[in-house]
């Protein structure tokens, strides 16, 4: 099995392409050319070659009619060419649009020139991982040999975050779908109590009725987070109390009659306590504060 894609510069749409295609063809050769003969003898062209054929196992973007985009505007570029094809074997229904929406869409939007957020500082962007990629260019490097070798490199990086996000994945899912029986079940459902730390924001963020959700820590503590109203940002449906904010153990204790309370973060959207008990009766006091 031969992989071609092209040489030159790299970017992270090439890299997880080829990744996910190790997934796959853990044994297959990797070649980077733009030589067409190359490309022609190829198993599997990825971002290369103007012509995207999922049959015939040709995923390029670069074509003027492009490869069709998402429901949503963003359209594919090679990893997503890729992902579309052999995500769903690799990882599983759910798991491959769960990845896909997490990392192809901001990569392929990324790679087609496409900004997915809004830039609040004009001098200022975020670090993305075609920045990580980027970084192991040399921009004064153009020895093949040398790319190839920082390419598989990078090619290594992604193998390795795709399984850690399928893993990931598949935990979400099936920790969402216990927070939803546990949501249908509660007695009063603006707060809810989890036995364990679960993805729960999927599930409780929709339901306007949750508020907090109480659940062990690590370190065997117990946090009250006040469920986001957003699946994306920072504020809280009902934040903790702003006199709490930044309090320690003794001074929220001495504020809110819970004995075992350890400190509310300043940013007012978590509060935790030595004990379930003691981070419920944290909760119920913000419910009518």
């Amino acid at each position: 099995m031969k992989i071609v894609t092209h040489n030159g510069r790299f970017h992270s749409d090439d890299v997880f392409a080829v990744a996910t295609l190790l997934l796959v063809y853990p044994d297959a050769e990797v070649v980077r050319s733009r030589d067409e003969e190359m490309v022609r003898s190829a198993d599997i062209v990825v971002d290369v070659g103007f012509v995207y054929d999922p049959e015939a196992k040709r995923f390029d973007h670069h074509q003027p009619e492009g490869a069709g985009e998402r429901e949503g505007g963003i359209p594919y570029s090679s990893f997503g060419l890729v992902w579309k094809k052999w995500g769903r074997e690799i990882a599983g229904e759910e798991e491959a649009l769960l990845i896909d929406k997490k990392l192809g869409y901001p990569i392929d939007a990324l790679d087609n020139g496409i900004s997915i957020a809004e830039n609040k500082f004009p001098e200022i962007r975020e670090y993305t991982i075609y920045d990580l990629f980027s970084s192991y260019i040399d921009t004064d490097e153009y020895d093949e040999e040398v790319l190839l070798e920082k390419f598989l490199e990078c090619v290594g990086i992604a193998r390795a975050l795709l399984k850690r996000e399928i893993d990931i994945a598949r935990k979400e899912i099936a920790g969402a779908k216990i927070a939803k029986e546990i949501f249908a079940k509660s007695e009063d459902r603006r707060i809810i109590i989890l036995d364990k730390n679960l993805p729960w924001q999927k599930t409780l963020v929709p339901e306007p009725e949750a508020l907090y959700v109480i659940y062990p820590r690590k370190d065997g503590s117990w946090g009250a987070r006040a469920i986001p109203k957003h699946l994306i940002g920072f504020e809280s449906k009902k934040s903790f109390p702003q006199s709490w904010g930044g309090k320690g153990a003794k001074e929220l204790a001495k504020m809110t009659g819970v004995e075992d309370a350890v400190f509310c973060h300043k940013g007012l959207f978590i509060c935790v306590a030595k004990t379930e008990k003691g981070a419920l009766k944290l909760a119920k006091i913000a419910l009518d504060t």
